[in-house]
């Protein structure tokens, strides 16, 4: 999944990035308001993690010009002022949550996984599913009948995505835009050396029985579907 950090406090924000791209996140920062609302209205994030008080362009003010523009990300809201007005300021600008600092990252983390889940979605959903393949976006654990995968943090932010979208052909732009942060730098071949990757600890184990498909002209899908 990908995230948008968007917080002033250098320290803060590189400090949330290291943390989350150690929970396998993707992870795009922003130091303040207008950089931030930039990238959240040409880049696709899965949420927003946003502080309330930011230079150029306050945390509030950027929440309601995304909701103005129909952009829908999860955003949750931080910040050091915790009263119930507040709160309800925050709420009512267009954000889906509110965490007061200074906050556990057990608790952020929980919060990123609450607002992530797909509509409906229960702890058993976490696990995705594809034949025989199933990973688990909770503990990180990917298996094959009943083999566990051990995956890096990019082969498994590739899988995930795929397996996000099953049975429907992604393009090597919206992998990149979904797999790599915006600083990234990566290569033309980047894509297609991790599916490679992939196919190697996911296929090949397996007397080569395919998943991943590859849609020339167009990009890559897996799925169930001849």
């Amino acid at each position: 999944m990908k995230l948008l950090i968007v917080e002033d406090e250098h320290k803060i924000a590189n400090s949330l990035r290291k943390a989350l791209e150690y929970e396998r996140y993707v992870v795009d920062v922003a130091y303040d308001g207008t950089a931030g609302y930039d990238l959240a209205t040409t880049e696709e994030y899965d949420a927003i993690i946003l502080d309330r008080m930011l230079p150029l362009m306050d945390g509030l003010t950027i929440c309601k010009k995304l909701r103005e523009k129909h952009i829908h990300t999860p955003i949750l809201m931080l910040t050091a002022k915790g009263q119930t007005g507040d709160r309800v300021e925050g709420l009512d600008s267009g954000s889906d949550d509110y965490l007061v600092k200074p906050f556990a990252l057990a608790e952020l983390f929980a919060r990123i996984r609450a607002l992530t889940r797909r509509p409906h979605t229960t702890v058993e959903e976490q696990v995705i599913a594809v034949e025989d393949l199933t990973l688990s976006t909770k503990d990180y654990v990917v298996q094959r009948g009943n083999l566990p995968i051990k995956l890096s943090g990019k082969e498994f932010a590739l899988l995930e995505y795929l397996m996000r979208h099953i049975n429907k052909v992604v393009s090597k732009d919206q992998i990149i835009s979904h797999v790599w942060s915006y600083d990234s730098d990566v290569l033309p071949n980047s894509v297609e050396v991790y599916i490679k990757h992939l196919r190697n600890k996911i296929e090949r184990p397996f007397a080569g029985s395919k998943l991943i498909k590859t849609v020339r002209g167009f990009g890559y899908m897996i799925g169930d579907k001849p």
